[in-house]
């Protein structure tokens, strides 16, 4: 049986590619190949560096052009601050605070403020969440400062809820109580609840120290370490009441407080209740 010449080149082909796979040499150049496609489809596909320095810098004058309208009246055009002559503060510095203290701030409705005052309190928050993001950028590029917490830190899910009680009993249930009800400090100021409060702006309170609150770095808790303790506060914050009434929360002294005023009292009116019937019969 005759060949014919297609089928002789077909063969011919199929024992070439068969010696090149055979080659020493050959893993060597598919690795290359493989190599410079998957590098090609990232040039092609990935967002230039241009395109995101040009939306960073959007974002930062975005910011810039909300904080000349909100906030530079008490901090400055340039963040320096505000200082009258007789040496009140009217608005602090905000160069190297960084994003996690506006975003807190912010975030918060704690800024800017409705009226001065000894503390900044929470309230209705002013801003987008866009013109808050804005805003961050614009004061992070001041200088380097604390920057947003990632996400991975902020789930409770994954924190070690009897560590973070630990800790938090030795570090915060001074000024903000053993169950984070807060508590009055000197001077007009207080340490707030923290019952409600977002994970992310735990964090950012911790890492920014803000008000009368020291600054609780990554060397000092470590981002695990403040992980737990926003796993803990959200875990008591989920706890029942088994008595009906929390009673702020604030453990035996409100408790016996509330047994004196109430069941003491109780038992001694309907002690004189009695001794007046039986005086009159």
């Amino acid at each position: 049986m005759f060949s014919t010449p297609t089928g002789r080149s077909g063969r011919t082909r199929r024992r070439t590619l068969s010696t090149w796979r055979r080659h020493p040499l050959a893993a060597v150049f598919v690795l290359i190949a493989m190599l410079f496609t998957t590098g090609g489809a990232y040039a092609a596909l990935a967002p230039k560096s241009e395109d995101l320095q040009a939306a960073s810098s959007t974002k930062i004058q975005e910011g810039k052009e909300l904080f000349a309208i909100g906030c530079a009246s008490c901090h400055g055009l340039g963040g320096e601050g505000q200082v009258r002559e007789d040496g009140t503060v009217i608005g602090p510095s905000l160069i190297g605070v960084g994003a996690a203290a506006v975003d807190f701030q912010v975030g918060t409705g704690r800024m800017p403020m409705a009226a001065p005052g000894a503390q900044a309190q929470r309230k209705p928050v002013a801003y987008t969440d866009a013109q808050i993001e804005a805003l961050a950028a614009y004061v992070a590029s001041l200088a380097p400062g604390p920057e947003l917490p990632e996400e991975q830190y902020l789930d409770v899910s994954e924190g070690n809820v009897a560590r973070g009680g630990q800790l938090f009993r030795t570090n915060c249930a001074q000024c903000h109580n053993t169950t984070g009800q807060g508590g009055a400090l000197s001077m007009g100021k207080f340490a707030p609840s923290l019952t409600g409060v977002e994970p992310k702006h735990m964090y950012e309170a911790m890492v920014t120290g803000p008000q009368a609150m020291p600054v609780f770095s990554d060397e000092t808790l470590t981002p695990e370490d403040k992980q737990d303790i926003i796993s803990f506060l959200k875990s008591v914050e989920e706890e029942p009441n088994p008595g009906g009434l929390g009673i702020g929360r604030v453990g035996p002294v409100a408790e016996g407080l509330w047994a004196w005023l109430i069941g003491i009292g109780l038992l001694i009116g309907t002690a004189t209740w009695v001794v007046t019937r039986s005086s009159k019969s």
